[in-house]
Formats: C-alpha cells, sequence, structure tokens
C-alpha cells in the first residue's frame, strides 16, 4: 500500500519531560498525545495534520531522546525518533528552562546537528521573567537562537511559529484532511495490531514489542489503495478494568473508544492462539453500540499450520461467540509475514460501502410489506402492531424508521425479523443497522 505523505512534515524531538506532548497538543487544538509527568510516557511516534494561518502541514510528536537508556523497549522508541527526524522537513527541539542544560540535551543537539535539518529551539517553560532570562544558556548547543516560549500557559507560541513557517518548504497545498474511509484497528492488548498495521503501510511506523500495552496513544496513518485515500489508526489494547492500573492507562482506554468513535469501519482484531474472548466481545460491543461497520480479524495466522488450525472451524467457533456480529464478515491474517492484508482492505471497503449504502425508496416499501405479508406481527392481549410506513433516514449507518400504531407492541425478535429481511434483500455486510420505531403523527 502506498502511505501518502502530502504535506511538509514538522517533528517535536527533544530529552523526555520537557514539554513535548503539551505543545504538540497545543498546536493541533486537541488532547492527543497523552501528556503525563510520568518519565517517557509518549512511546509511539504520534502524526496529525495542522495549520496555522494559511499552512497546512503534518505535526509529529515522538518519544524522549536520552543518552542514558539502553534497553530494548527504548532502542524502539529510538528508532522511532531518526525515523521521525528522517521524515521531517522541519525539527522543533524543545528544551526545558527551568533546569537548563543537560547531558540529554547535548545529546539531542548532536543527533539535531548530524541531521542538517532545519530547527527551531523552543525553550519550553519559560514561564516568569527569570526563566526567559536563563532560556539564553541554550545559546551554548550551537544550535540557533532560542525561542522562550510555555506550552502549559500559551506563551511565545507566536514567536515560535513565526520562525517555524518560514522553514516551512513551499509545497503545494493538500487538503488531506478528507479521506475515502476511516477505519481503525481495535483490539485487546497484544494480539499484533501494530505489528498488522506496519505491514499495512510496509513501514515500522508503531513500535512492535512484547509488552502488552506498548502502544499508548492512537496513531494516524494515511494510505491510498486502489485510488482510495484511506486513514489507518492504530489504537492502545483495551484491557479488563482490573489490569488498568495507571492513569495513563485508563486515558488510552478512553483514546480507544473515541477512536472507534472517529472511524467508519473497525477491524476487531484477535489473537489465532486465542481466539475470541469475553474480553472481545466486550470490545466488539463498543463497536457495535457505536453503529461503525465491523470486520473481524484473525491475526497470527502464520501459526495455524502448527496449531493445526482450519478456516472453516475457526470462523464457526467465532460465529459461535459472536453471535450478534453474524453479519461481520471474517479475514485471516499475519502481520509477520503480511497473509491476508489485501483481502483485509478489500472487505473494510466493502462493509464501508455496505454501511453507506441507501435502499430505494420503492424496493424499502416492497420487501417490509412482502416481510409483513410472509409473517404479520402477532396480537400482544387485543392490541395488534400495525406498520404504516418506513423510511430510510440516513446511511452511514444505515438508519430506517418505522412508523407504527403503538412503538411498545414491537416486539425485540420482530424487529430482528424486519432487520434479517433487510439484510437477506440488501446485505448490508459488515454493517450494523439502526432501526426506529415511532407512532405514526408523532414528531
Amino acid at each position: 500500500m502506498d502511505q501518502s505523505n502530502l504535506n511538509p512534515c514538522v517533528a517535536i524531538i527533544g530529552r523526555p519531560n520537557v514539554g513535548k506532548s503539551t505543545l504538540f497538543n497545543l498546536l493541533v487544538g486537541i488532547r492527543s498525545s497523552i501528556v503525563s509527568d510520568v518519565y517517557g510516557t509518549t512511546r509511539d511516534r504520534v502524526n496529525l495534520n495542522t495549520s496555522w494561518g494559511n499552512r497546512i502541514f503534518t505535526l509529529v510528536d515522538t518519544g524522549g531522546l536520552d543518552v542514558d537508556v539502553e534497553n530494548s523497549l527504548w532502542l524502539k522508541v529510538k528508532n522511532q525518533i531518526y525515523s521521525a527526524i528522517d521524515e521531517a522537513d522541519v525539527l522543533v527541539m524543545v528544551v526545558d528552562a527551568s533546569i537548563g542544560i543537560t547531558s540529554s540535551d547535548r545529546y539531542v543537539a548532536d543527533v539535531v546537528r548530524k541531521s542538517g535539518k532545519p530547527l527551531v529551539l523552543a525553550a519550553n517553560k519559560s514561564d516568569n521573567e527569570l526563566r526567559e532570562m536563563s532560556a539564553s544558556e541554550f545559546f551554548e548547543l550551537g544550535l540557533t537562537n532560542p525561542i522562550p516560549i510555555s506550552a502549559y500557559h500559551n506563551i511565545g507560541i507566536d514567536d515560535l511559529m513565526s520562525q517555524l513557517l518560514n522553514l516551512l518548504p513551499t509545497h503545494e497545498e493538500y487538503d488531506d484532511f478528507d479521506v475515502d474511509l476511516k477505519f481503525s484497528l481495535i483490539g485487546r492488548a497484544n494480539v499484533g495490531k501494530s505489528m498488522l498495521m506496519n505491514s499495512i503501510l510496509n513501514e515500522d511506523r508503531s513500535i512492535v514489542h512484547g509488552t502488552p500495552g506498548t502502544t499508548r496513544d492512537s496513531l494516524d496513518s494515511k494510505f491510498i489503495y486502489q485510488d482510495r485515500d484511506i486513514l489507518l489508526i492504530d489504537t492502545a489494547g483495551i484491557r479488563r478494568s482490573g489490569k488498568i492500573e495507571s492513569g495513563v492507562e485508563k486515558y488510552s482506554v478512553l483514546r480507544t473508544l473515541q477512536s472507534i468513535d472517529r472511524s467508519d469501519v473497525c477491524a476487531l482484531v484477535m489473537d489465532a492462539t486465542e481466539l475470541a474472548t469475553s474480553q472481545d466481545t466486550h470490545v466488539a460491543s463498543h463497536i457495535l453500540n457505536a453503529f461503525k461497520g465491523v470486520v473481524l480479524v484473525v491475526n497470527k495466522w502464520d501459526l495455524a499450520s502448527e496449531l493445526s488450525m482450519k478456516e472453516d472451524d475457526i470462523k464457526a467457533k467465532i460465529m459461535n461467540k459472536f453471535k450478534f456480529l453474524n453479519f461481520a464478515p471474517i479475514c485471516f491474517t499475519s502481520g509477520l509475514n503480511g497473509e491476508g492484508l489485501d483481502e483485509l482492505i478489500k472487505n473494510v471497503i466493502k462493509v464501508n460501502t455496505e454501511w453507506s449504502k441507501r435502499v430505494p425508496r420503492y424496493d424499502l416499501r416492497r420487501i417490509i410489506t412482502t416481510a409483513i405479508g410472509n409473517n404479520p406481527p402477532s396480537n400482544s392481549g387485543k392490541r395488534l402492531l400495525k406498520i404504516h410506513s418506513v423510511s430510510q433516514d440516513k446511511v452511514a449507518p444505515p438508519s430506517f424508521t418505522f412508523y407504527v400504531n403503538n412503538p411498545d407492541l414491537v416486539h425485540f425478535s420482530y424487529k430482528r425479523y424486519l432487520e434479517n429481511c433487510l439484510r437477506d434483500a440488501y446485505s448490508f455486510l459488515g454493517s450494523p443497522i439502526r432501526m426506529r420505531f415511532k407512532k405514526l403523527g408523532k414528531k
């Protein structure tokens, strides 16, 4: 898949805990990166499009570069930061004016110098006159004039952005806020979502590591597939409430739920070695309640042969667990070797089409009239449900309003019967159907 890079790119870098994510969130105008005073909170790169004046650019938040850390996870963080630097047109190096120059600042400065990229040096936490004066200490790094700012108090940001915009390359302006569809990879922690995302994008975009909960931000990446602009969102894994320990973990779960709301289609990723767990059905209920398109994904399928797993058997087990999602397609993928990726993307596109489908008015009337004729509503005592008419109010999701004599007479089983009749005629593969029953004449 071809990943597009339509706008100039700005990467925010620096040692841990200097306020990079606070600055990022201020510039994009939303709380996109998880902000915490816990050392090393940001692990993955977080990319978002933003604008300042009439300039649109991609802003990248990164983890903290630190000279003393050498464990395997932080080495992957470092690789992510170096990738962000390579892709950036301009760098914003953030330092902490309240502390002064550290050995880690000097290390980051060396990395910046070697990159040869245009640079803005932001002396953050300059929120009083004394700290503004101490910002001049960062001239010693030999980079460029430090700009005193306070991201938390929104001080000095105009000066920062004025210098930044002067350094941005003059690219043709593109508007890539609009895409053909948005889909997210949703699932429990450690089912392989990040590796799956990396395989789709053909790059190491999200940190892959054996620790559950490695991805804590929701990551947006745009790619092109068969002339369609697609936004792919990789999210933190949802874990059972008893296993959610810190405030940052809780916020990651909230971000995952927000990612579901932002998506057109959600790919619910499961681990082939564990299949559908109660936690998977819990996640699926969030998707269904949000009325988003859904594709069920059995990942790590490269292990199928050694575990003697067959697709038909696995599909039967999954459908038994997800009876409420019997309309969803099932894909088998491997983020490790790329197996099933085309099938996954094609199913996501198909589900998005079904999710956006409109039934012609005459056809809708025929389907429901035939359904009532074949199976009339049963009496509820002396009262009989009468369906006078039906209309499709909207698409994405397909939403139907039935005008009846008394909505209280609609039994859930008859509602399900009418939904099945709609699906028999128009499929709505992978798409929930919203149905409302209103008293005729009532607004």
